[in-house]
């Protein structure tokens, strides 16, 4: 079994409040689920307005897969028009 972790930082340029955020990563993240079999949440910066820490956790059965997964996750995320990927970090476990 492989556990692949991934943690992103994001920049959210065109929100003006926490309500408008949550606006935002409710909708990245419903795209990011419907795409992949994955588990996502908000882990980190959560009082900040126009950044967000995301915590993502697929498990497989081949490591080159979970990597797969992972890396397509960062592409789709990288298109979003509403945020800004400022950095990532990969894990497979």
């Amino acid at each position: 079994m492989v556990i692949g972790i991934l943690n992103i930082d994001l920049n959210i340029p065109g929100t003006d409040s926490l309500k408008g955020k949550r606006r935002v990563l409710k909708s990245l993240k419903d795209k990011v689920r419907g795409k992949f079999n994955i588990s996502i949440a908000e882990v980190g910066n959560k009082d900040l307005w126009q950044r967000a820490n995301l915590g993502i956790a697929v498990v497989s059965d081949d490591q080159k897969q979970a990597n797969r997964i992972l890396s397509k996750v960062i592409e789709l995320i990288e298109l979003s028009n509403d945020t800004e990927l400022l950095d990532y970090e990969l894990e497979l476990l």
